[in-house]
């Protein structure tokens, strides 16, 4: 079963921005509740969605300058990557079925 995978500064260009699929990427961090409601939402995401779109998360205490690079303002911030271009972007806890029609919209 797929699940999202972390990256970091060192990695994003190949896992996101070179990735031949969609990617969404999640920056949180650990001490943000709503982040940690999110998480086994997009466990359920990546495993429905395994081998068409490709689930990533970044710390942003951890990536700072990409949190910067991306503006993030608040978390959780999903981001959702196509051809490494930006092609969404979903801010604040939302519902699996409100994400995944959010989802849907931005790769189709």
């Amino acid at each position: 079963m797929a699940k999202p995978i972390n990256v970091n500064q060192n990695d994003f260009e190949a896992e996101v921005l070179s990735a031949p699929l969609p990617v969404v990427v999640d920056f949180w961090a650990v001490w943000c509740g709503p982040c940690r409601m999110m998480a086994p939402v997009l466990e359920q995401l990546a495993a429905d969605y395994d081998g068409n779109v490709k689930f990533a998360k970044v710390n942003v205490d951890e990536n700072q300058e990409l949190a910067a690079r991306y503006g993030i303002m608040s978390i959780p911030t999903l981001v959702i990557f196509k051809d490494g271009a930006e092609a969404g972007r979903i801010v604040g806890y939302m519902p699996k079925e409100k994400l995944q029609e959010q989802l849907e919209a931005a790769i189709h």
